[in-house]
C-alpha cells in the first residue's frame, strides 16, 4: 500500500464551502490547525481565498495578513505546513516563513509562480482544473474524455516546469475534483475509477475530495453529512495510488488506514 500523507484543511477564509467564516479569527485558526494534528493530520494546509464558484478574490497583502500570524505560530509549534496560494507574491512571502509545500490550484501557471518555486527545495502540487480561472464553476462538461485532458495537461506542465528549472522530483500531482471538473459527479468518478494511469508520471499523487460536490450529488447528502462518503473516496484513492490526500476530518481517515493495515499485517 502507498505510504500516505494526511494533510488536514484549514481555510481562514469567509467565503469557502464548507467551512467559511469560522476560522478568519487568528487565535481560532491556530487552535484549529494543531487540532487537526492532534486528529492525525500530518500536515495543515492553509488556503486564504475560497476557490468556490461564488467565492471573491483577495489581494495578495489581505492574504498574507490573514496566512502570516497563523503560519507563525503553527510553524513555532513543529506542525507541517502547506500554503494553497496561485500568487507569486504569497508564495515567496510563506517560503520565507519555512511552510514545507506549496499547493496551487491553477498549475502554477503564472511564470512569476514559476520563478518563485524554482528557487526553493519544498514540493509543489500542481492541480489540473477545466476552469480558465482561480474559481471551480458550475459548467456542466463531458466525462468520457477527462482523463485524456488530465494526462495532456500533466505532460505539458511537466514538460514547461522542467525546461523551466524545475526538477521533476518536487512536483506532485493532482488532478482536480468536484467542481474543478465538472458540475456534475460523472468527471470526479472517471477520474477517480482511472486514477492509477497518473501513476505514468512516476509523480506522487494527490487528492482533495473532502466534502465535494460529486459526493452530495451521488449520496443526496448535505455539506455536513458527506463524511462517510468523502471517507470511500479516500480510502478508494489511498488503494489506487494516491500518497497525499487532503481532508476536513484526518482522524477518520487516519483510523481508517490503520484498520486495513492491521488487517493487511497479520498473518
Amino acid at each position: 500500500m502507498t505510504e500516505l500523507t494526511i494533510i488536514g484543511i484549514l481555510n481562514i477564509t469567509s467565503d469557502s464551502f464548507s467551512d467559511g467564516n469560522k476560522y478568519l479569527d487568528i487565535r481560532k485558526a491556530i487552535e484549529k490547525g494543531i487540532d487537526l494534528v492532534e486528529q492525525g493530520a500530518d500536515m495543515v494546509d492553509i488556503g486564504a481565498e475560497s476557490s468556490n464558484p461564488d467565492g471573491q478574490k483577495i489581494s495578495s497583502q489581505e492574504e498574507i495578513e490573514r496566512l502570516t500570524p497563523v503560519i507563525e505560530v503553527l510553524k513555532k509549534e513543529g506542525i507541517m505546513v502547506s500554503v494553497d496560494t496561485y500568487k507569486p507574491d504569497v508564495m515567496e512571502r510563506a517560503l520565507s516563513l519555512g511552510v514545507d509545500m506549496i499547493n496551487d490550484i491553477t498549475g502554477l501557471k503564472d511564470p512569476a509562480a514559476i520563478e518563485v518555486v524554482r528557487k526553493v527545495d519544498v514540493p509543489v502540487v500542481i492541480m489540473f482544473a477545466r476552469n480558465e480561472g482561480p474559481h471551480a464553476e458550475r459548467t456542466v462538461r463531458d466525462y468520457k474524455n477527462v482523463m485524456n485532458e488530465v494526462e495532456e495537461f500533466f505532460t505539458e506542465r511537466l514538460k514547461t516546469l522542467r525546461e523551466a528549472g524545475v526538477s521533476d522530483d518536487r512536483i506532485v500531482i493532482d488532478p482536480g475534483m468536484g467542481l474543478f471538473l465538472g458540475g456534475t459527479p460523472e468527471p470526479s468518478l472517471m477520474v477517480l475509477r482511472h486514477i492509477e494511469k497518473l501513476r505514468k508520471f512516476g509523480r506522487e499523487l494527490y487528492i482533495s475530495a473532502s466534502r465535494k460536490s460529486f459526493i452530495g450529488a451521488v449520496l443526496n447528502r448535505g455539506i455536513k453529512e458527506r463524511g462517510i462518503g468523502t471517507l470511500a473516496v479516500e480510502i478508494w484513492a489511498w488503494q489506487h495510488g494516491v500518497s497525499y490526500i487532503r481532508t476536513h476530518e484526518p482522524g477518520l481517515l487516519k483510523d481508517a488506514t490503520r484498520m486495513i493495515q492491521a488487517i493487511e499485517q497479520i498473518e
